[in-house]
Formats: structure tokens, C-alpha cells, sequence
């Protein structure tokens, strides 16, 4: 990786144009959650210390490319000033000499990049015009840089440009997970349908040693095998598919871990009576909504030999007990391993994050990605425009 960090910068007297995550969720006005805020701050700090001016860039919503006051960056001010113990300069219209004559120590937060369609169309112009603004480019945002956007793409090539610290963070923990990892490699990939996962899973047999795939996505392959999975959440029209990505793991040497019990209930409600069965007995009119405890004690057994885990959704249906019970105890197992040091974890998308918070180890995995769809491109093994964007 070629890319720069901010020790690198020498960012005395400089205009920093930082691309930050600010698309945090609201309601009545207030930010009802804060991570995404607090995740930048070091780096807000470092450029101020370095006697630098950040200048934050960010998106909020989805204004379809017109200005909304419903999504005006000013209503996540308040949050931002909090977080950063500081007063912040709400710029609607920025131009450099209203930037020039601030305060070297001064923090400004631009209006929303995305109230113009140039923003994401990533038009020349508008990279062109961002960077007027400052002297250096920073970016911040890994959620952001799966997209190709005057922001997080065509503006790096126009500054001397480096990664934030958040970023940096972002893309070792990445390489050390799939990079250049650590073997053995353990995957698991879980949630609802396997047409969303199809390119994941296609790169995933190819790097990784063993590969544990979960929650409605599992019933899918284990249909493809002939097995009867009564009213399961099941996509049948993508058995040629399943049975493809499981010859393509087997010639690379890949273990497939699919369920070696099944948790069925007839309704789908929390504490609805189940049964735990073997794969292959699953009632016509049942449906599989959690692994069982054979599958949990057998990737326990996997991950206490592995050395590195990439995780992306749950093993059932988690939001509602009993069905928790599979991601919850394989989340504190790999919780355990990491904190015994023969584990590096990370994890990702807004699932698998939720699932975490709610096993209690969220604050234990070597690395939480919030970057939801760069996390998953990431996983995939495509090019990050954004990432690409910082190479020197």
C-alpha cells in the first residue's frame, strides 16, 4: 500500500480539506448515535496540533443532488462541537478567502457535498473547485470510498493527499485480515440471501481456509445439496450457483462449514417453540432459523485453531430469542480468542456489528468496521476508488 498517512504531511499553516463520515442517524433534530462522530475525532486533533486547519467534507441523507434543510450538515453541528470539545464554523457557501481569514486553530464544516449532482457524478469541476479550498487532502471516510465522488475521488488527485487516522486504522486491520493475513483464515459470512453475497463469497473460497456461512443464506446451500428446508427463507433459483461456489472452495482447498444441526420453529416470533434437528429433518412446515449447538461447538473448535477471523452476518435470525443463540456464543467465543492473543478478528457490515453490541464483545474483536458497503467491496477483493485515489 502506497498510501500516505498524516505523519507524513507536513501541515504547518495548511489548509486541510478532510473527508469525513458524518451521516449519522436523527431524530427530531437530535443525533441519536454518535460513533460516527467520535470515530474522527483523533484525527480533527492531530491536524490541529499539527498546526493545520481542518476543513471537513462531508455527506448527510441522500438529497438526491438538491439542497434539503432536512439534510443540511448544520443540524449535525451541535454533535460535532460536543464530541470535539470545541466550537465548529458552519460554512454553507465556501470559498478560500472566507477560509483564508480564519484563525489557523479553527475547525470548519462545510454544507453537505452531496446538494449538488456534480458530487457524485465526480465532475471535474466540482474536484477542482474543492480543491481551491485547501492546501492538502485528507480522507477519513472508508464507508465513503467505495464510491468514485468529487469528494473522496477526484479531489485526491489534484492535492497532496494522505489517509486519516481512521482510515489508516481501517486498512491495516483490513490487510491483516485478508492482506496478508495470518493462517489459518476463517470466514463468516451470514444474513438473508445469497444473490446479495454471491461476489463475497466467490473471492472469500479463494483466500480463506475455512469458510462458515449462516442465517437464510445457509438454507440455500444446503437446498442445493437436496435437502429439504420446509418454508425456510430460501432462494431454490440459485442452487446452480451454490453448487459452483462449493466446487470452486473445494479445488482451492477451502472448508465450507454449513449447519450440522438446525433450530425450527413454526412461527416466527420471539420465543416461539423450536426444535433442534439434524440438517436433513426439517418439517414441511417448519422453518430453519438458527444453527445448532453441534454447528456452534464445531466452529468454536475451527476458530480456537485459526489465527485470523473476517466476519459478516449472523448465524440466524438474532434479533429474536432463541434464535440469538448461535451468533451470540460464536461471538464470544472469538471475543475470548482475541482476548488470549491467538485470534485476530475483524468485523463488519450493520449486522454483524448490532449482533456484537448485543453479545457484549463489540469492544473485544481486533477491529469493528462501521463502513458497512466499503466493508463488503473490501470483502469481495475490489478496487476501493477512494483508497486507490491516496496511492503515492
Amino acid at each position: 500500500m502506497g498510501w500516505k498517512t498524516l505523519d507524513d504531511m507536513d501541515l504547518t499553516g495548511k489548509r486541510v480539506l478532510t473527508r469525513v463520515d458524518l451521516n449519522v442517524p436523527m431524530e427530531n433534530g437530535r443525533v441519536t448515535d454518535t460513533s460516527r462522530i467520535d470515530r474522527i475525532v483523533p484525527t480533527v486533533r492531530d491536524i490541529l496540533a499539527k498546526g493545520g486547519t481542518p476543513i471537513l467534507l462531508a455527506h448527510f441523507g441522500r438529497p438526491k443532488g438538491k439542497p434539503n434543510p432536512e439534510m443540511s450538515l448544520r443540524l449535525v453541528q451541535p454533535a460535532l462541537e460536543t464530541a470535539l470539545g470545541r466550537n465548529v464554523v458552519f460554512i454553507e457557501q465556501p470559498s478560500r478567502g472566507e477560509i483564508d481569514v480564519l484563525p489557523f486553530d479553527t475547525v470548519v464544516l462545510v454544507e453537505n457535498t452531496r446538494f449538488t449532482p456534480m458530487e457524485e457524478a465526480n465532475d471535474p469541476k466540482m474536484a477542482q473547485f474543492l480543491a481551491s479550498l485547501g492546501d492538502v487532502y485528507c480522507n477519513d471516510a472508508f464507508s465513503a470510498a467505495h464510491r468514485a465522488h468529487a469528494s473522496t475521488e477526484g479531489v485526491a488527485h489534484l492535492l497532496p493527499s494522505c489517509a486519516g487516522r481512521l482510515m489508516a486504522e481501517e486498512l491495516a486491520a483490513l490487510d491483516k485480515a485478508l492482506g496478508n493475513p495470518a493462517r489459518p483464515v476463517v470466514a463468516i459470512v451470514g444474513g438473508a440471501k445469497v444473490s446479495t453475497k454471491l461476489d463475497l463469497l466467490g473471492n472469500l473460497v479463494t483466500k480463506v481456509d475455512h469458510l462458515v456461512i449462516g442465517g437464510g443464506m445457509a438454507n440455500t446451500f444446503l437446498a442445493a445439496q437436496g435437502i429439504k428446508v420446509g418454508k425456510s427463507l430460501c432462494e431454490h433459483d440459485l442452487a446452480p450457483t451454490a453448487r459452483e461456489i462449493l466446487a470452486k472452495a473445494e479445488a482451492a482447498g477451502c472448508e465450507v462449514i454449513l449447519p450440522r444441526d438446525i433450530v425450527v420453529a413454526w412461527e416466527f416470533k420471539a420465543g416461539a417453540e423450536c426444535q433442534t434437528l439434524n440438517p436433513d429433518a426439517c418439517p414441511d412446515d417448519a422453518m430453519i432459523l438458527d444453527a445448532g449447538p453441534d454447528t456452534v461447538a464445531y466452529v468454536a473448535d475451527v476458530l480456537a485453531k485459526a489465527r485470523t477471523l473476517v466476519w459478516n452476518g449472523p448465524l440466524g435470525a438474532f434479533e429474536m430469542e432463541p434464535f440469538d443463540a448461535a451468533t451470540m456464543a460464536v461471538a464470544r467465543k472469538a471475543a475470548a480468542l482475541v482476548k488470549a492473543g491467538s485470534l485476530i478478528a475483524v468485523a463488519g457490515g450493520g449486522d454483524t456489528v448490532s449482533a456484537l453490541h448485543q453479545a457484549g464483545v463489540a469492544g473485544d474483536m481486533t477491529y469493528v468496521s462501521t463502513a458497512g458497503g466499503a466493508f463488503l467491496e473490501w470483502m469481495e477483493g475490489k478496487v476501493l476508488p477512494g483508497v486507490a485515489a491516496l496511492d503515492a
